[in-house]
C-alpha cells in the first residue's frame, strides 16, 4: 500500500512538539518537525497558559510540517493535557487565558466542595479521583470568588477542544478529555448536570460531546493556505494519556481482562488498568482511583502519582543556583547514593508546587521520622525510590480492583529514559516491566487517527504495528527481598498520606 502520513501535535506541560507518523501498511516510522518550550506564566501571583503563545507554534509547527510533507498528510489532531480549559462568550470571543492546573486558587475547594455536595455523591456522579486541581474545583473557585467570567460564558472547551476550534471552527467536547472534569458521568454517558446545578454552575456551558476518531473536517481556509496542509482534523484521544495507553504494545484486546497494567510516565505517572466499562463503587473510591475514558469504549480505571515532577523540580532548583545539571548528570549522581533510605509519599501536599523541592523533601523526611537525604544524589535517590514503592502500593491496588494477578508492568512514555526507575519499579514490584514506546503520546495519536482512515482495522491491530515498529527494554525483578523489607518499614509509619 502507498505510504500515508499523519502528523500528531503532542503537547505537554512543559513542552510541545509536531510528529509526523509515516505509515507503510505495516510499521509506523516518527519524524519530529518542531519542537517549542510551554509552561505556566506567573501574572499578579495567579498562574495561567499563554494560549496565544501556544497557538502561535501550533500554526508554526503545522507550516514546518506542510514544508516536510505538504499534502501527503492526510489528517492532524492534537493532544494536551487533562482538567484545564478556556471560555468562550457570545460571538465565540476567548474569555482570557486558561488558568494552570497549579494555581493556587484551587486550594480548600475540596472541602468546600463536600460542603455542599458530600464527597460520595461527587463520585457516584462521576467516578473521578479527588484531586483539588480537577476542572470542577477550578469553576467552583471561580464562582466563590466571584469571577464575571461565568456570567458571561456560552461555551466550555477543554485545552485540546479549543486548539482544534483554532483550526477548524468546529466546537465540541472530545470524550477522554471530557471525562477528566469531574462532571462528566461515566455510567450514564454524559455530563452530570445536576452536580453543575447542585453547585450553582451554569450547564449551559456544557457541549456535545465526541468519540475519539471523530472527523471535524477540513482546516480552516486560512490556516490551510498558511501551511500548505490539506489535512482534515481528527480527535485522537485527546488526553495525552488516553493517547499513551492506546500506544500500550499489549497483545489483549480492549475489553478483555488484562494481565497487565500501564504506567504511562512523565511528569505524572498514570498508572492502571484498560477497563470495558467504568467501575465505580466503594473500592474505587476508598482507594480514590478514576475513571477516565479511553479509545475504543473503554475506560482507563487509574490513580494519578506525581512522578518525574520530583525530579524536575530538584533540577530546577539547583540549576537556579548555578549547578547547571543535564540528566545524565542527575542519573550519575542518583545511582552513587545508597538506595531505599528514605522514603516519602509523591502525592502528598507539600510537593505539589513546592518553592524549593529538595528542602520540600528534606523537610518531610524529618516530618515523618526518617533520615533527611543529605546530599543531590541522595534527594534524587529518595524521589525516585519512593515513586518506585508508590507503583508498589498501587499495583496492589490494580490486582484488587480486577481481581487477579497482573504479570507485566508496561511503561511508556519519556520517563522510560530513566532506566534506573524503570529497573526500580520491576524490583518493587516484583513484577516484568517492559519499557516503550518512548513516544507513547505520539504513536497513540498517529495510530488513532490511522484508525480513523481505515488504514489499520482496529485497536488491536494498531497496537500490533507498534510491537513492530519500535523496540521494547524488558527489566526482571533483582533485589526483591530488599524493597520487601523497606516496604515493611514503611507500611505502618506516617509516610503516606492517606488518599494513596
Amino acid at each position: 500500500m502507498a505510504e500515508r502520513a499523519f502528523l500528531a501535535v503532542d503537547m505537554g506541560a512543559s513542552s510541545g512538539r509536531h510528529v509526523v507518523g509515516r505509515f507503510d501498511g505495516r510499521k509506523l516510522r516518527l519524524e519530529e518537525v518542531y519542537r517549542f518550550e510551554n509552561g505556566p506564566v506567573e501574572v499578579a501571583g495567579s498562574l495561567f497558559w499563554d494560549l496565544l503563545a501556544q497557538w502561535t507554534h501550533v500554526r508554526q509547527g503545522l507550516r514546518a510540517a506542510g514544508t516536510r510533507f505538504g499534502s501527503t498528510i492526510a489528517t492532524v489532531g492534537v493532544d494536551t493535557w487533562g482538567v484545564d480549559f478556556g471560555l468562550l462568550g457570545r460571538g465565540d470571543v476567548l474569555l482570557g487565558n486558561p488558568s494552570h492546573y497549579r494555581d493556587s486558587r484551587t486550594n480548600g475547594m475540596l472541602e468546600k466542595a463536600f460542603s455542599i455536595v458530600p464527597r460520595e455523591e461527587i463520585f457516584r456522579q462521576t467516578g473521578l479521583q479527588f484531586m483539588q486541581l480537577n476542572t470542577l474545583y477550578q469553576l467552583l473557585a471561580m464562582k466563590q470568588s466571584g469571577s464575571p467570567l461565568l456570567d458571561v460564558a456560552e461555551c466550555l472547551l477543554m485545552v485540546p477542544d479549543l486548539f482544534h476550534w483554532l483550526m477548524t471552527g468546529q466546537k465540541c467536547n472530545e470524550f477522554t478529555e471530557a471525562t477528566t472534569s469531574q462532571f462528566y458521568n461515566p455510567v450514564r454517558g454524559g455530563w452530570a448536570t445536576e452536580l453543575f446545578d447542585a453547585f450553582g454552575l451554569p450547564a449551559s456551558i456544557l457541549g456535545r460531546i465526541v468519540p475519539p476518531g471523530t472527523n471535524l473536517g477540513p482546516l480552516r481556509e486560512n490556516i490551510a493556505a498558511e501551511t500548505g496542509l490539506k489535512a482534515d482534523v481528527v480527535l485522537p484521544g485527546t488526553h495525552d494519556t488516553a493517547s499513551a495507553v492506546m500506544a500500550v504494545p499489549a497483545a489483549s484486546r480492549p475489553g478483555q481482562r488484562p494481565d497487565w497494567c500501564y504506567i504511562s510516565l512523565g511528569t505524572w505517572a498514570l498508572m492502571g488498568v484498560e477497563s470495558p466499562q467504568p467501575v465505580v463503587n466503594d473500592t474505587v473510591l476508598k482507594l480514590n482511583f478514576t475513571n477516565e475514558g479511553g479509545v475504543g469504549n473503554t475506560f482507563r480505571l487509574l490513580k494519578n502519582i506525581s512522578g518525574l515532577w520530583l525530579v524536575q523540580e530538584c533540577r530546577r532548583a539547583w540549576n537556579q543556583v548555578g549547578r547547571n545539571w543535564d540528566w545524565e548528570d542527575l542519573n550519575k549522581l542518583s545511582a552513587a547514593a545508597k538506595p531505599l533510605v528514605t522514603f516519602i509519599d509523591p502525592d502528598a501536599s507539600e510537593f505539589l508546587a513546592p518553592e524549593n523541592m529538595p528542602e520540600a523533601i528534606r523537610q518531610y523526611a524529618r516530618k515523618t521520622g526518617q533520615p533527611a537525604p543529605d546530599s543531590e544524589g541522595a534527594v534524587l535517590r529518595c524521589a525516585l525510590d519512593s515513586i518506585a514503592m508508590k507503583f508498589r502500593k498501587v499495583l496492589a491496588m490494580c490486582e484488587e480492583l480486577v481481581r487477579g494477578r497482573i504479570d507485566t508492568i508496561h511503561i511508556v512514555g519519556g520517563g522510560t529514559k530513566n532506566r534506573q526507575l524503570c529497573q526500580a519499579a520491576a524490583d518493587a514490584c516484583a513484577r516484568r516491566v517492559l519499557a516503550g514506546p518512548v513516544e507513547a503520546t505520539a504513536t497513540g495519536n498517529i495510530m488513532m487517527q490511522a484508525v480513523a482512515a481505515r488504514e489499520v482495522g482496529n485497536i488491536a491491530e494498531a497496537r500490533e504495528v507498534i510491537r513492530n515498529s519500535f523496540p521494547l527494554e524488558e527489566y526482571e525483578p533483582q533485589n526483591t527481598a530488599a524493597w520487601d523489607d523497606a516496604f515493611a518499614r514503611t507500611a505502618g509509619s506516617e509516610t503516606w498520606t492517606r488518599t494513596t
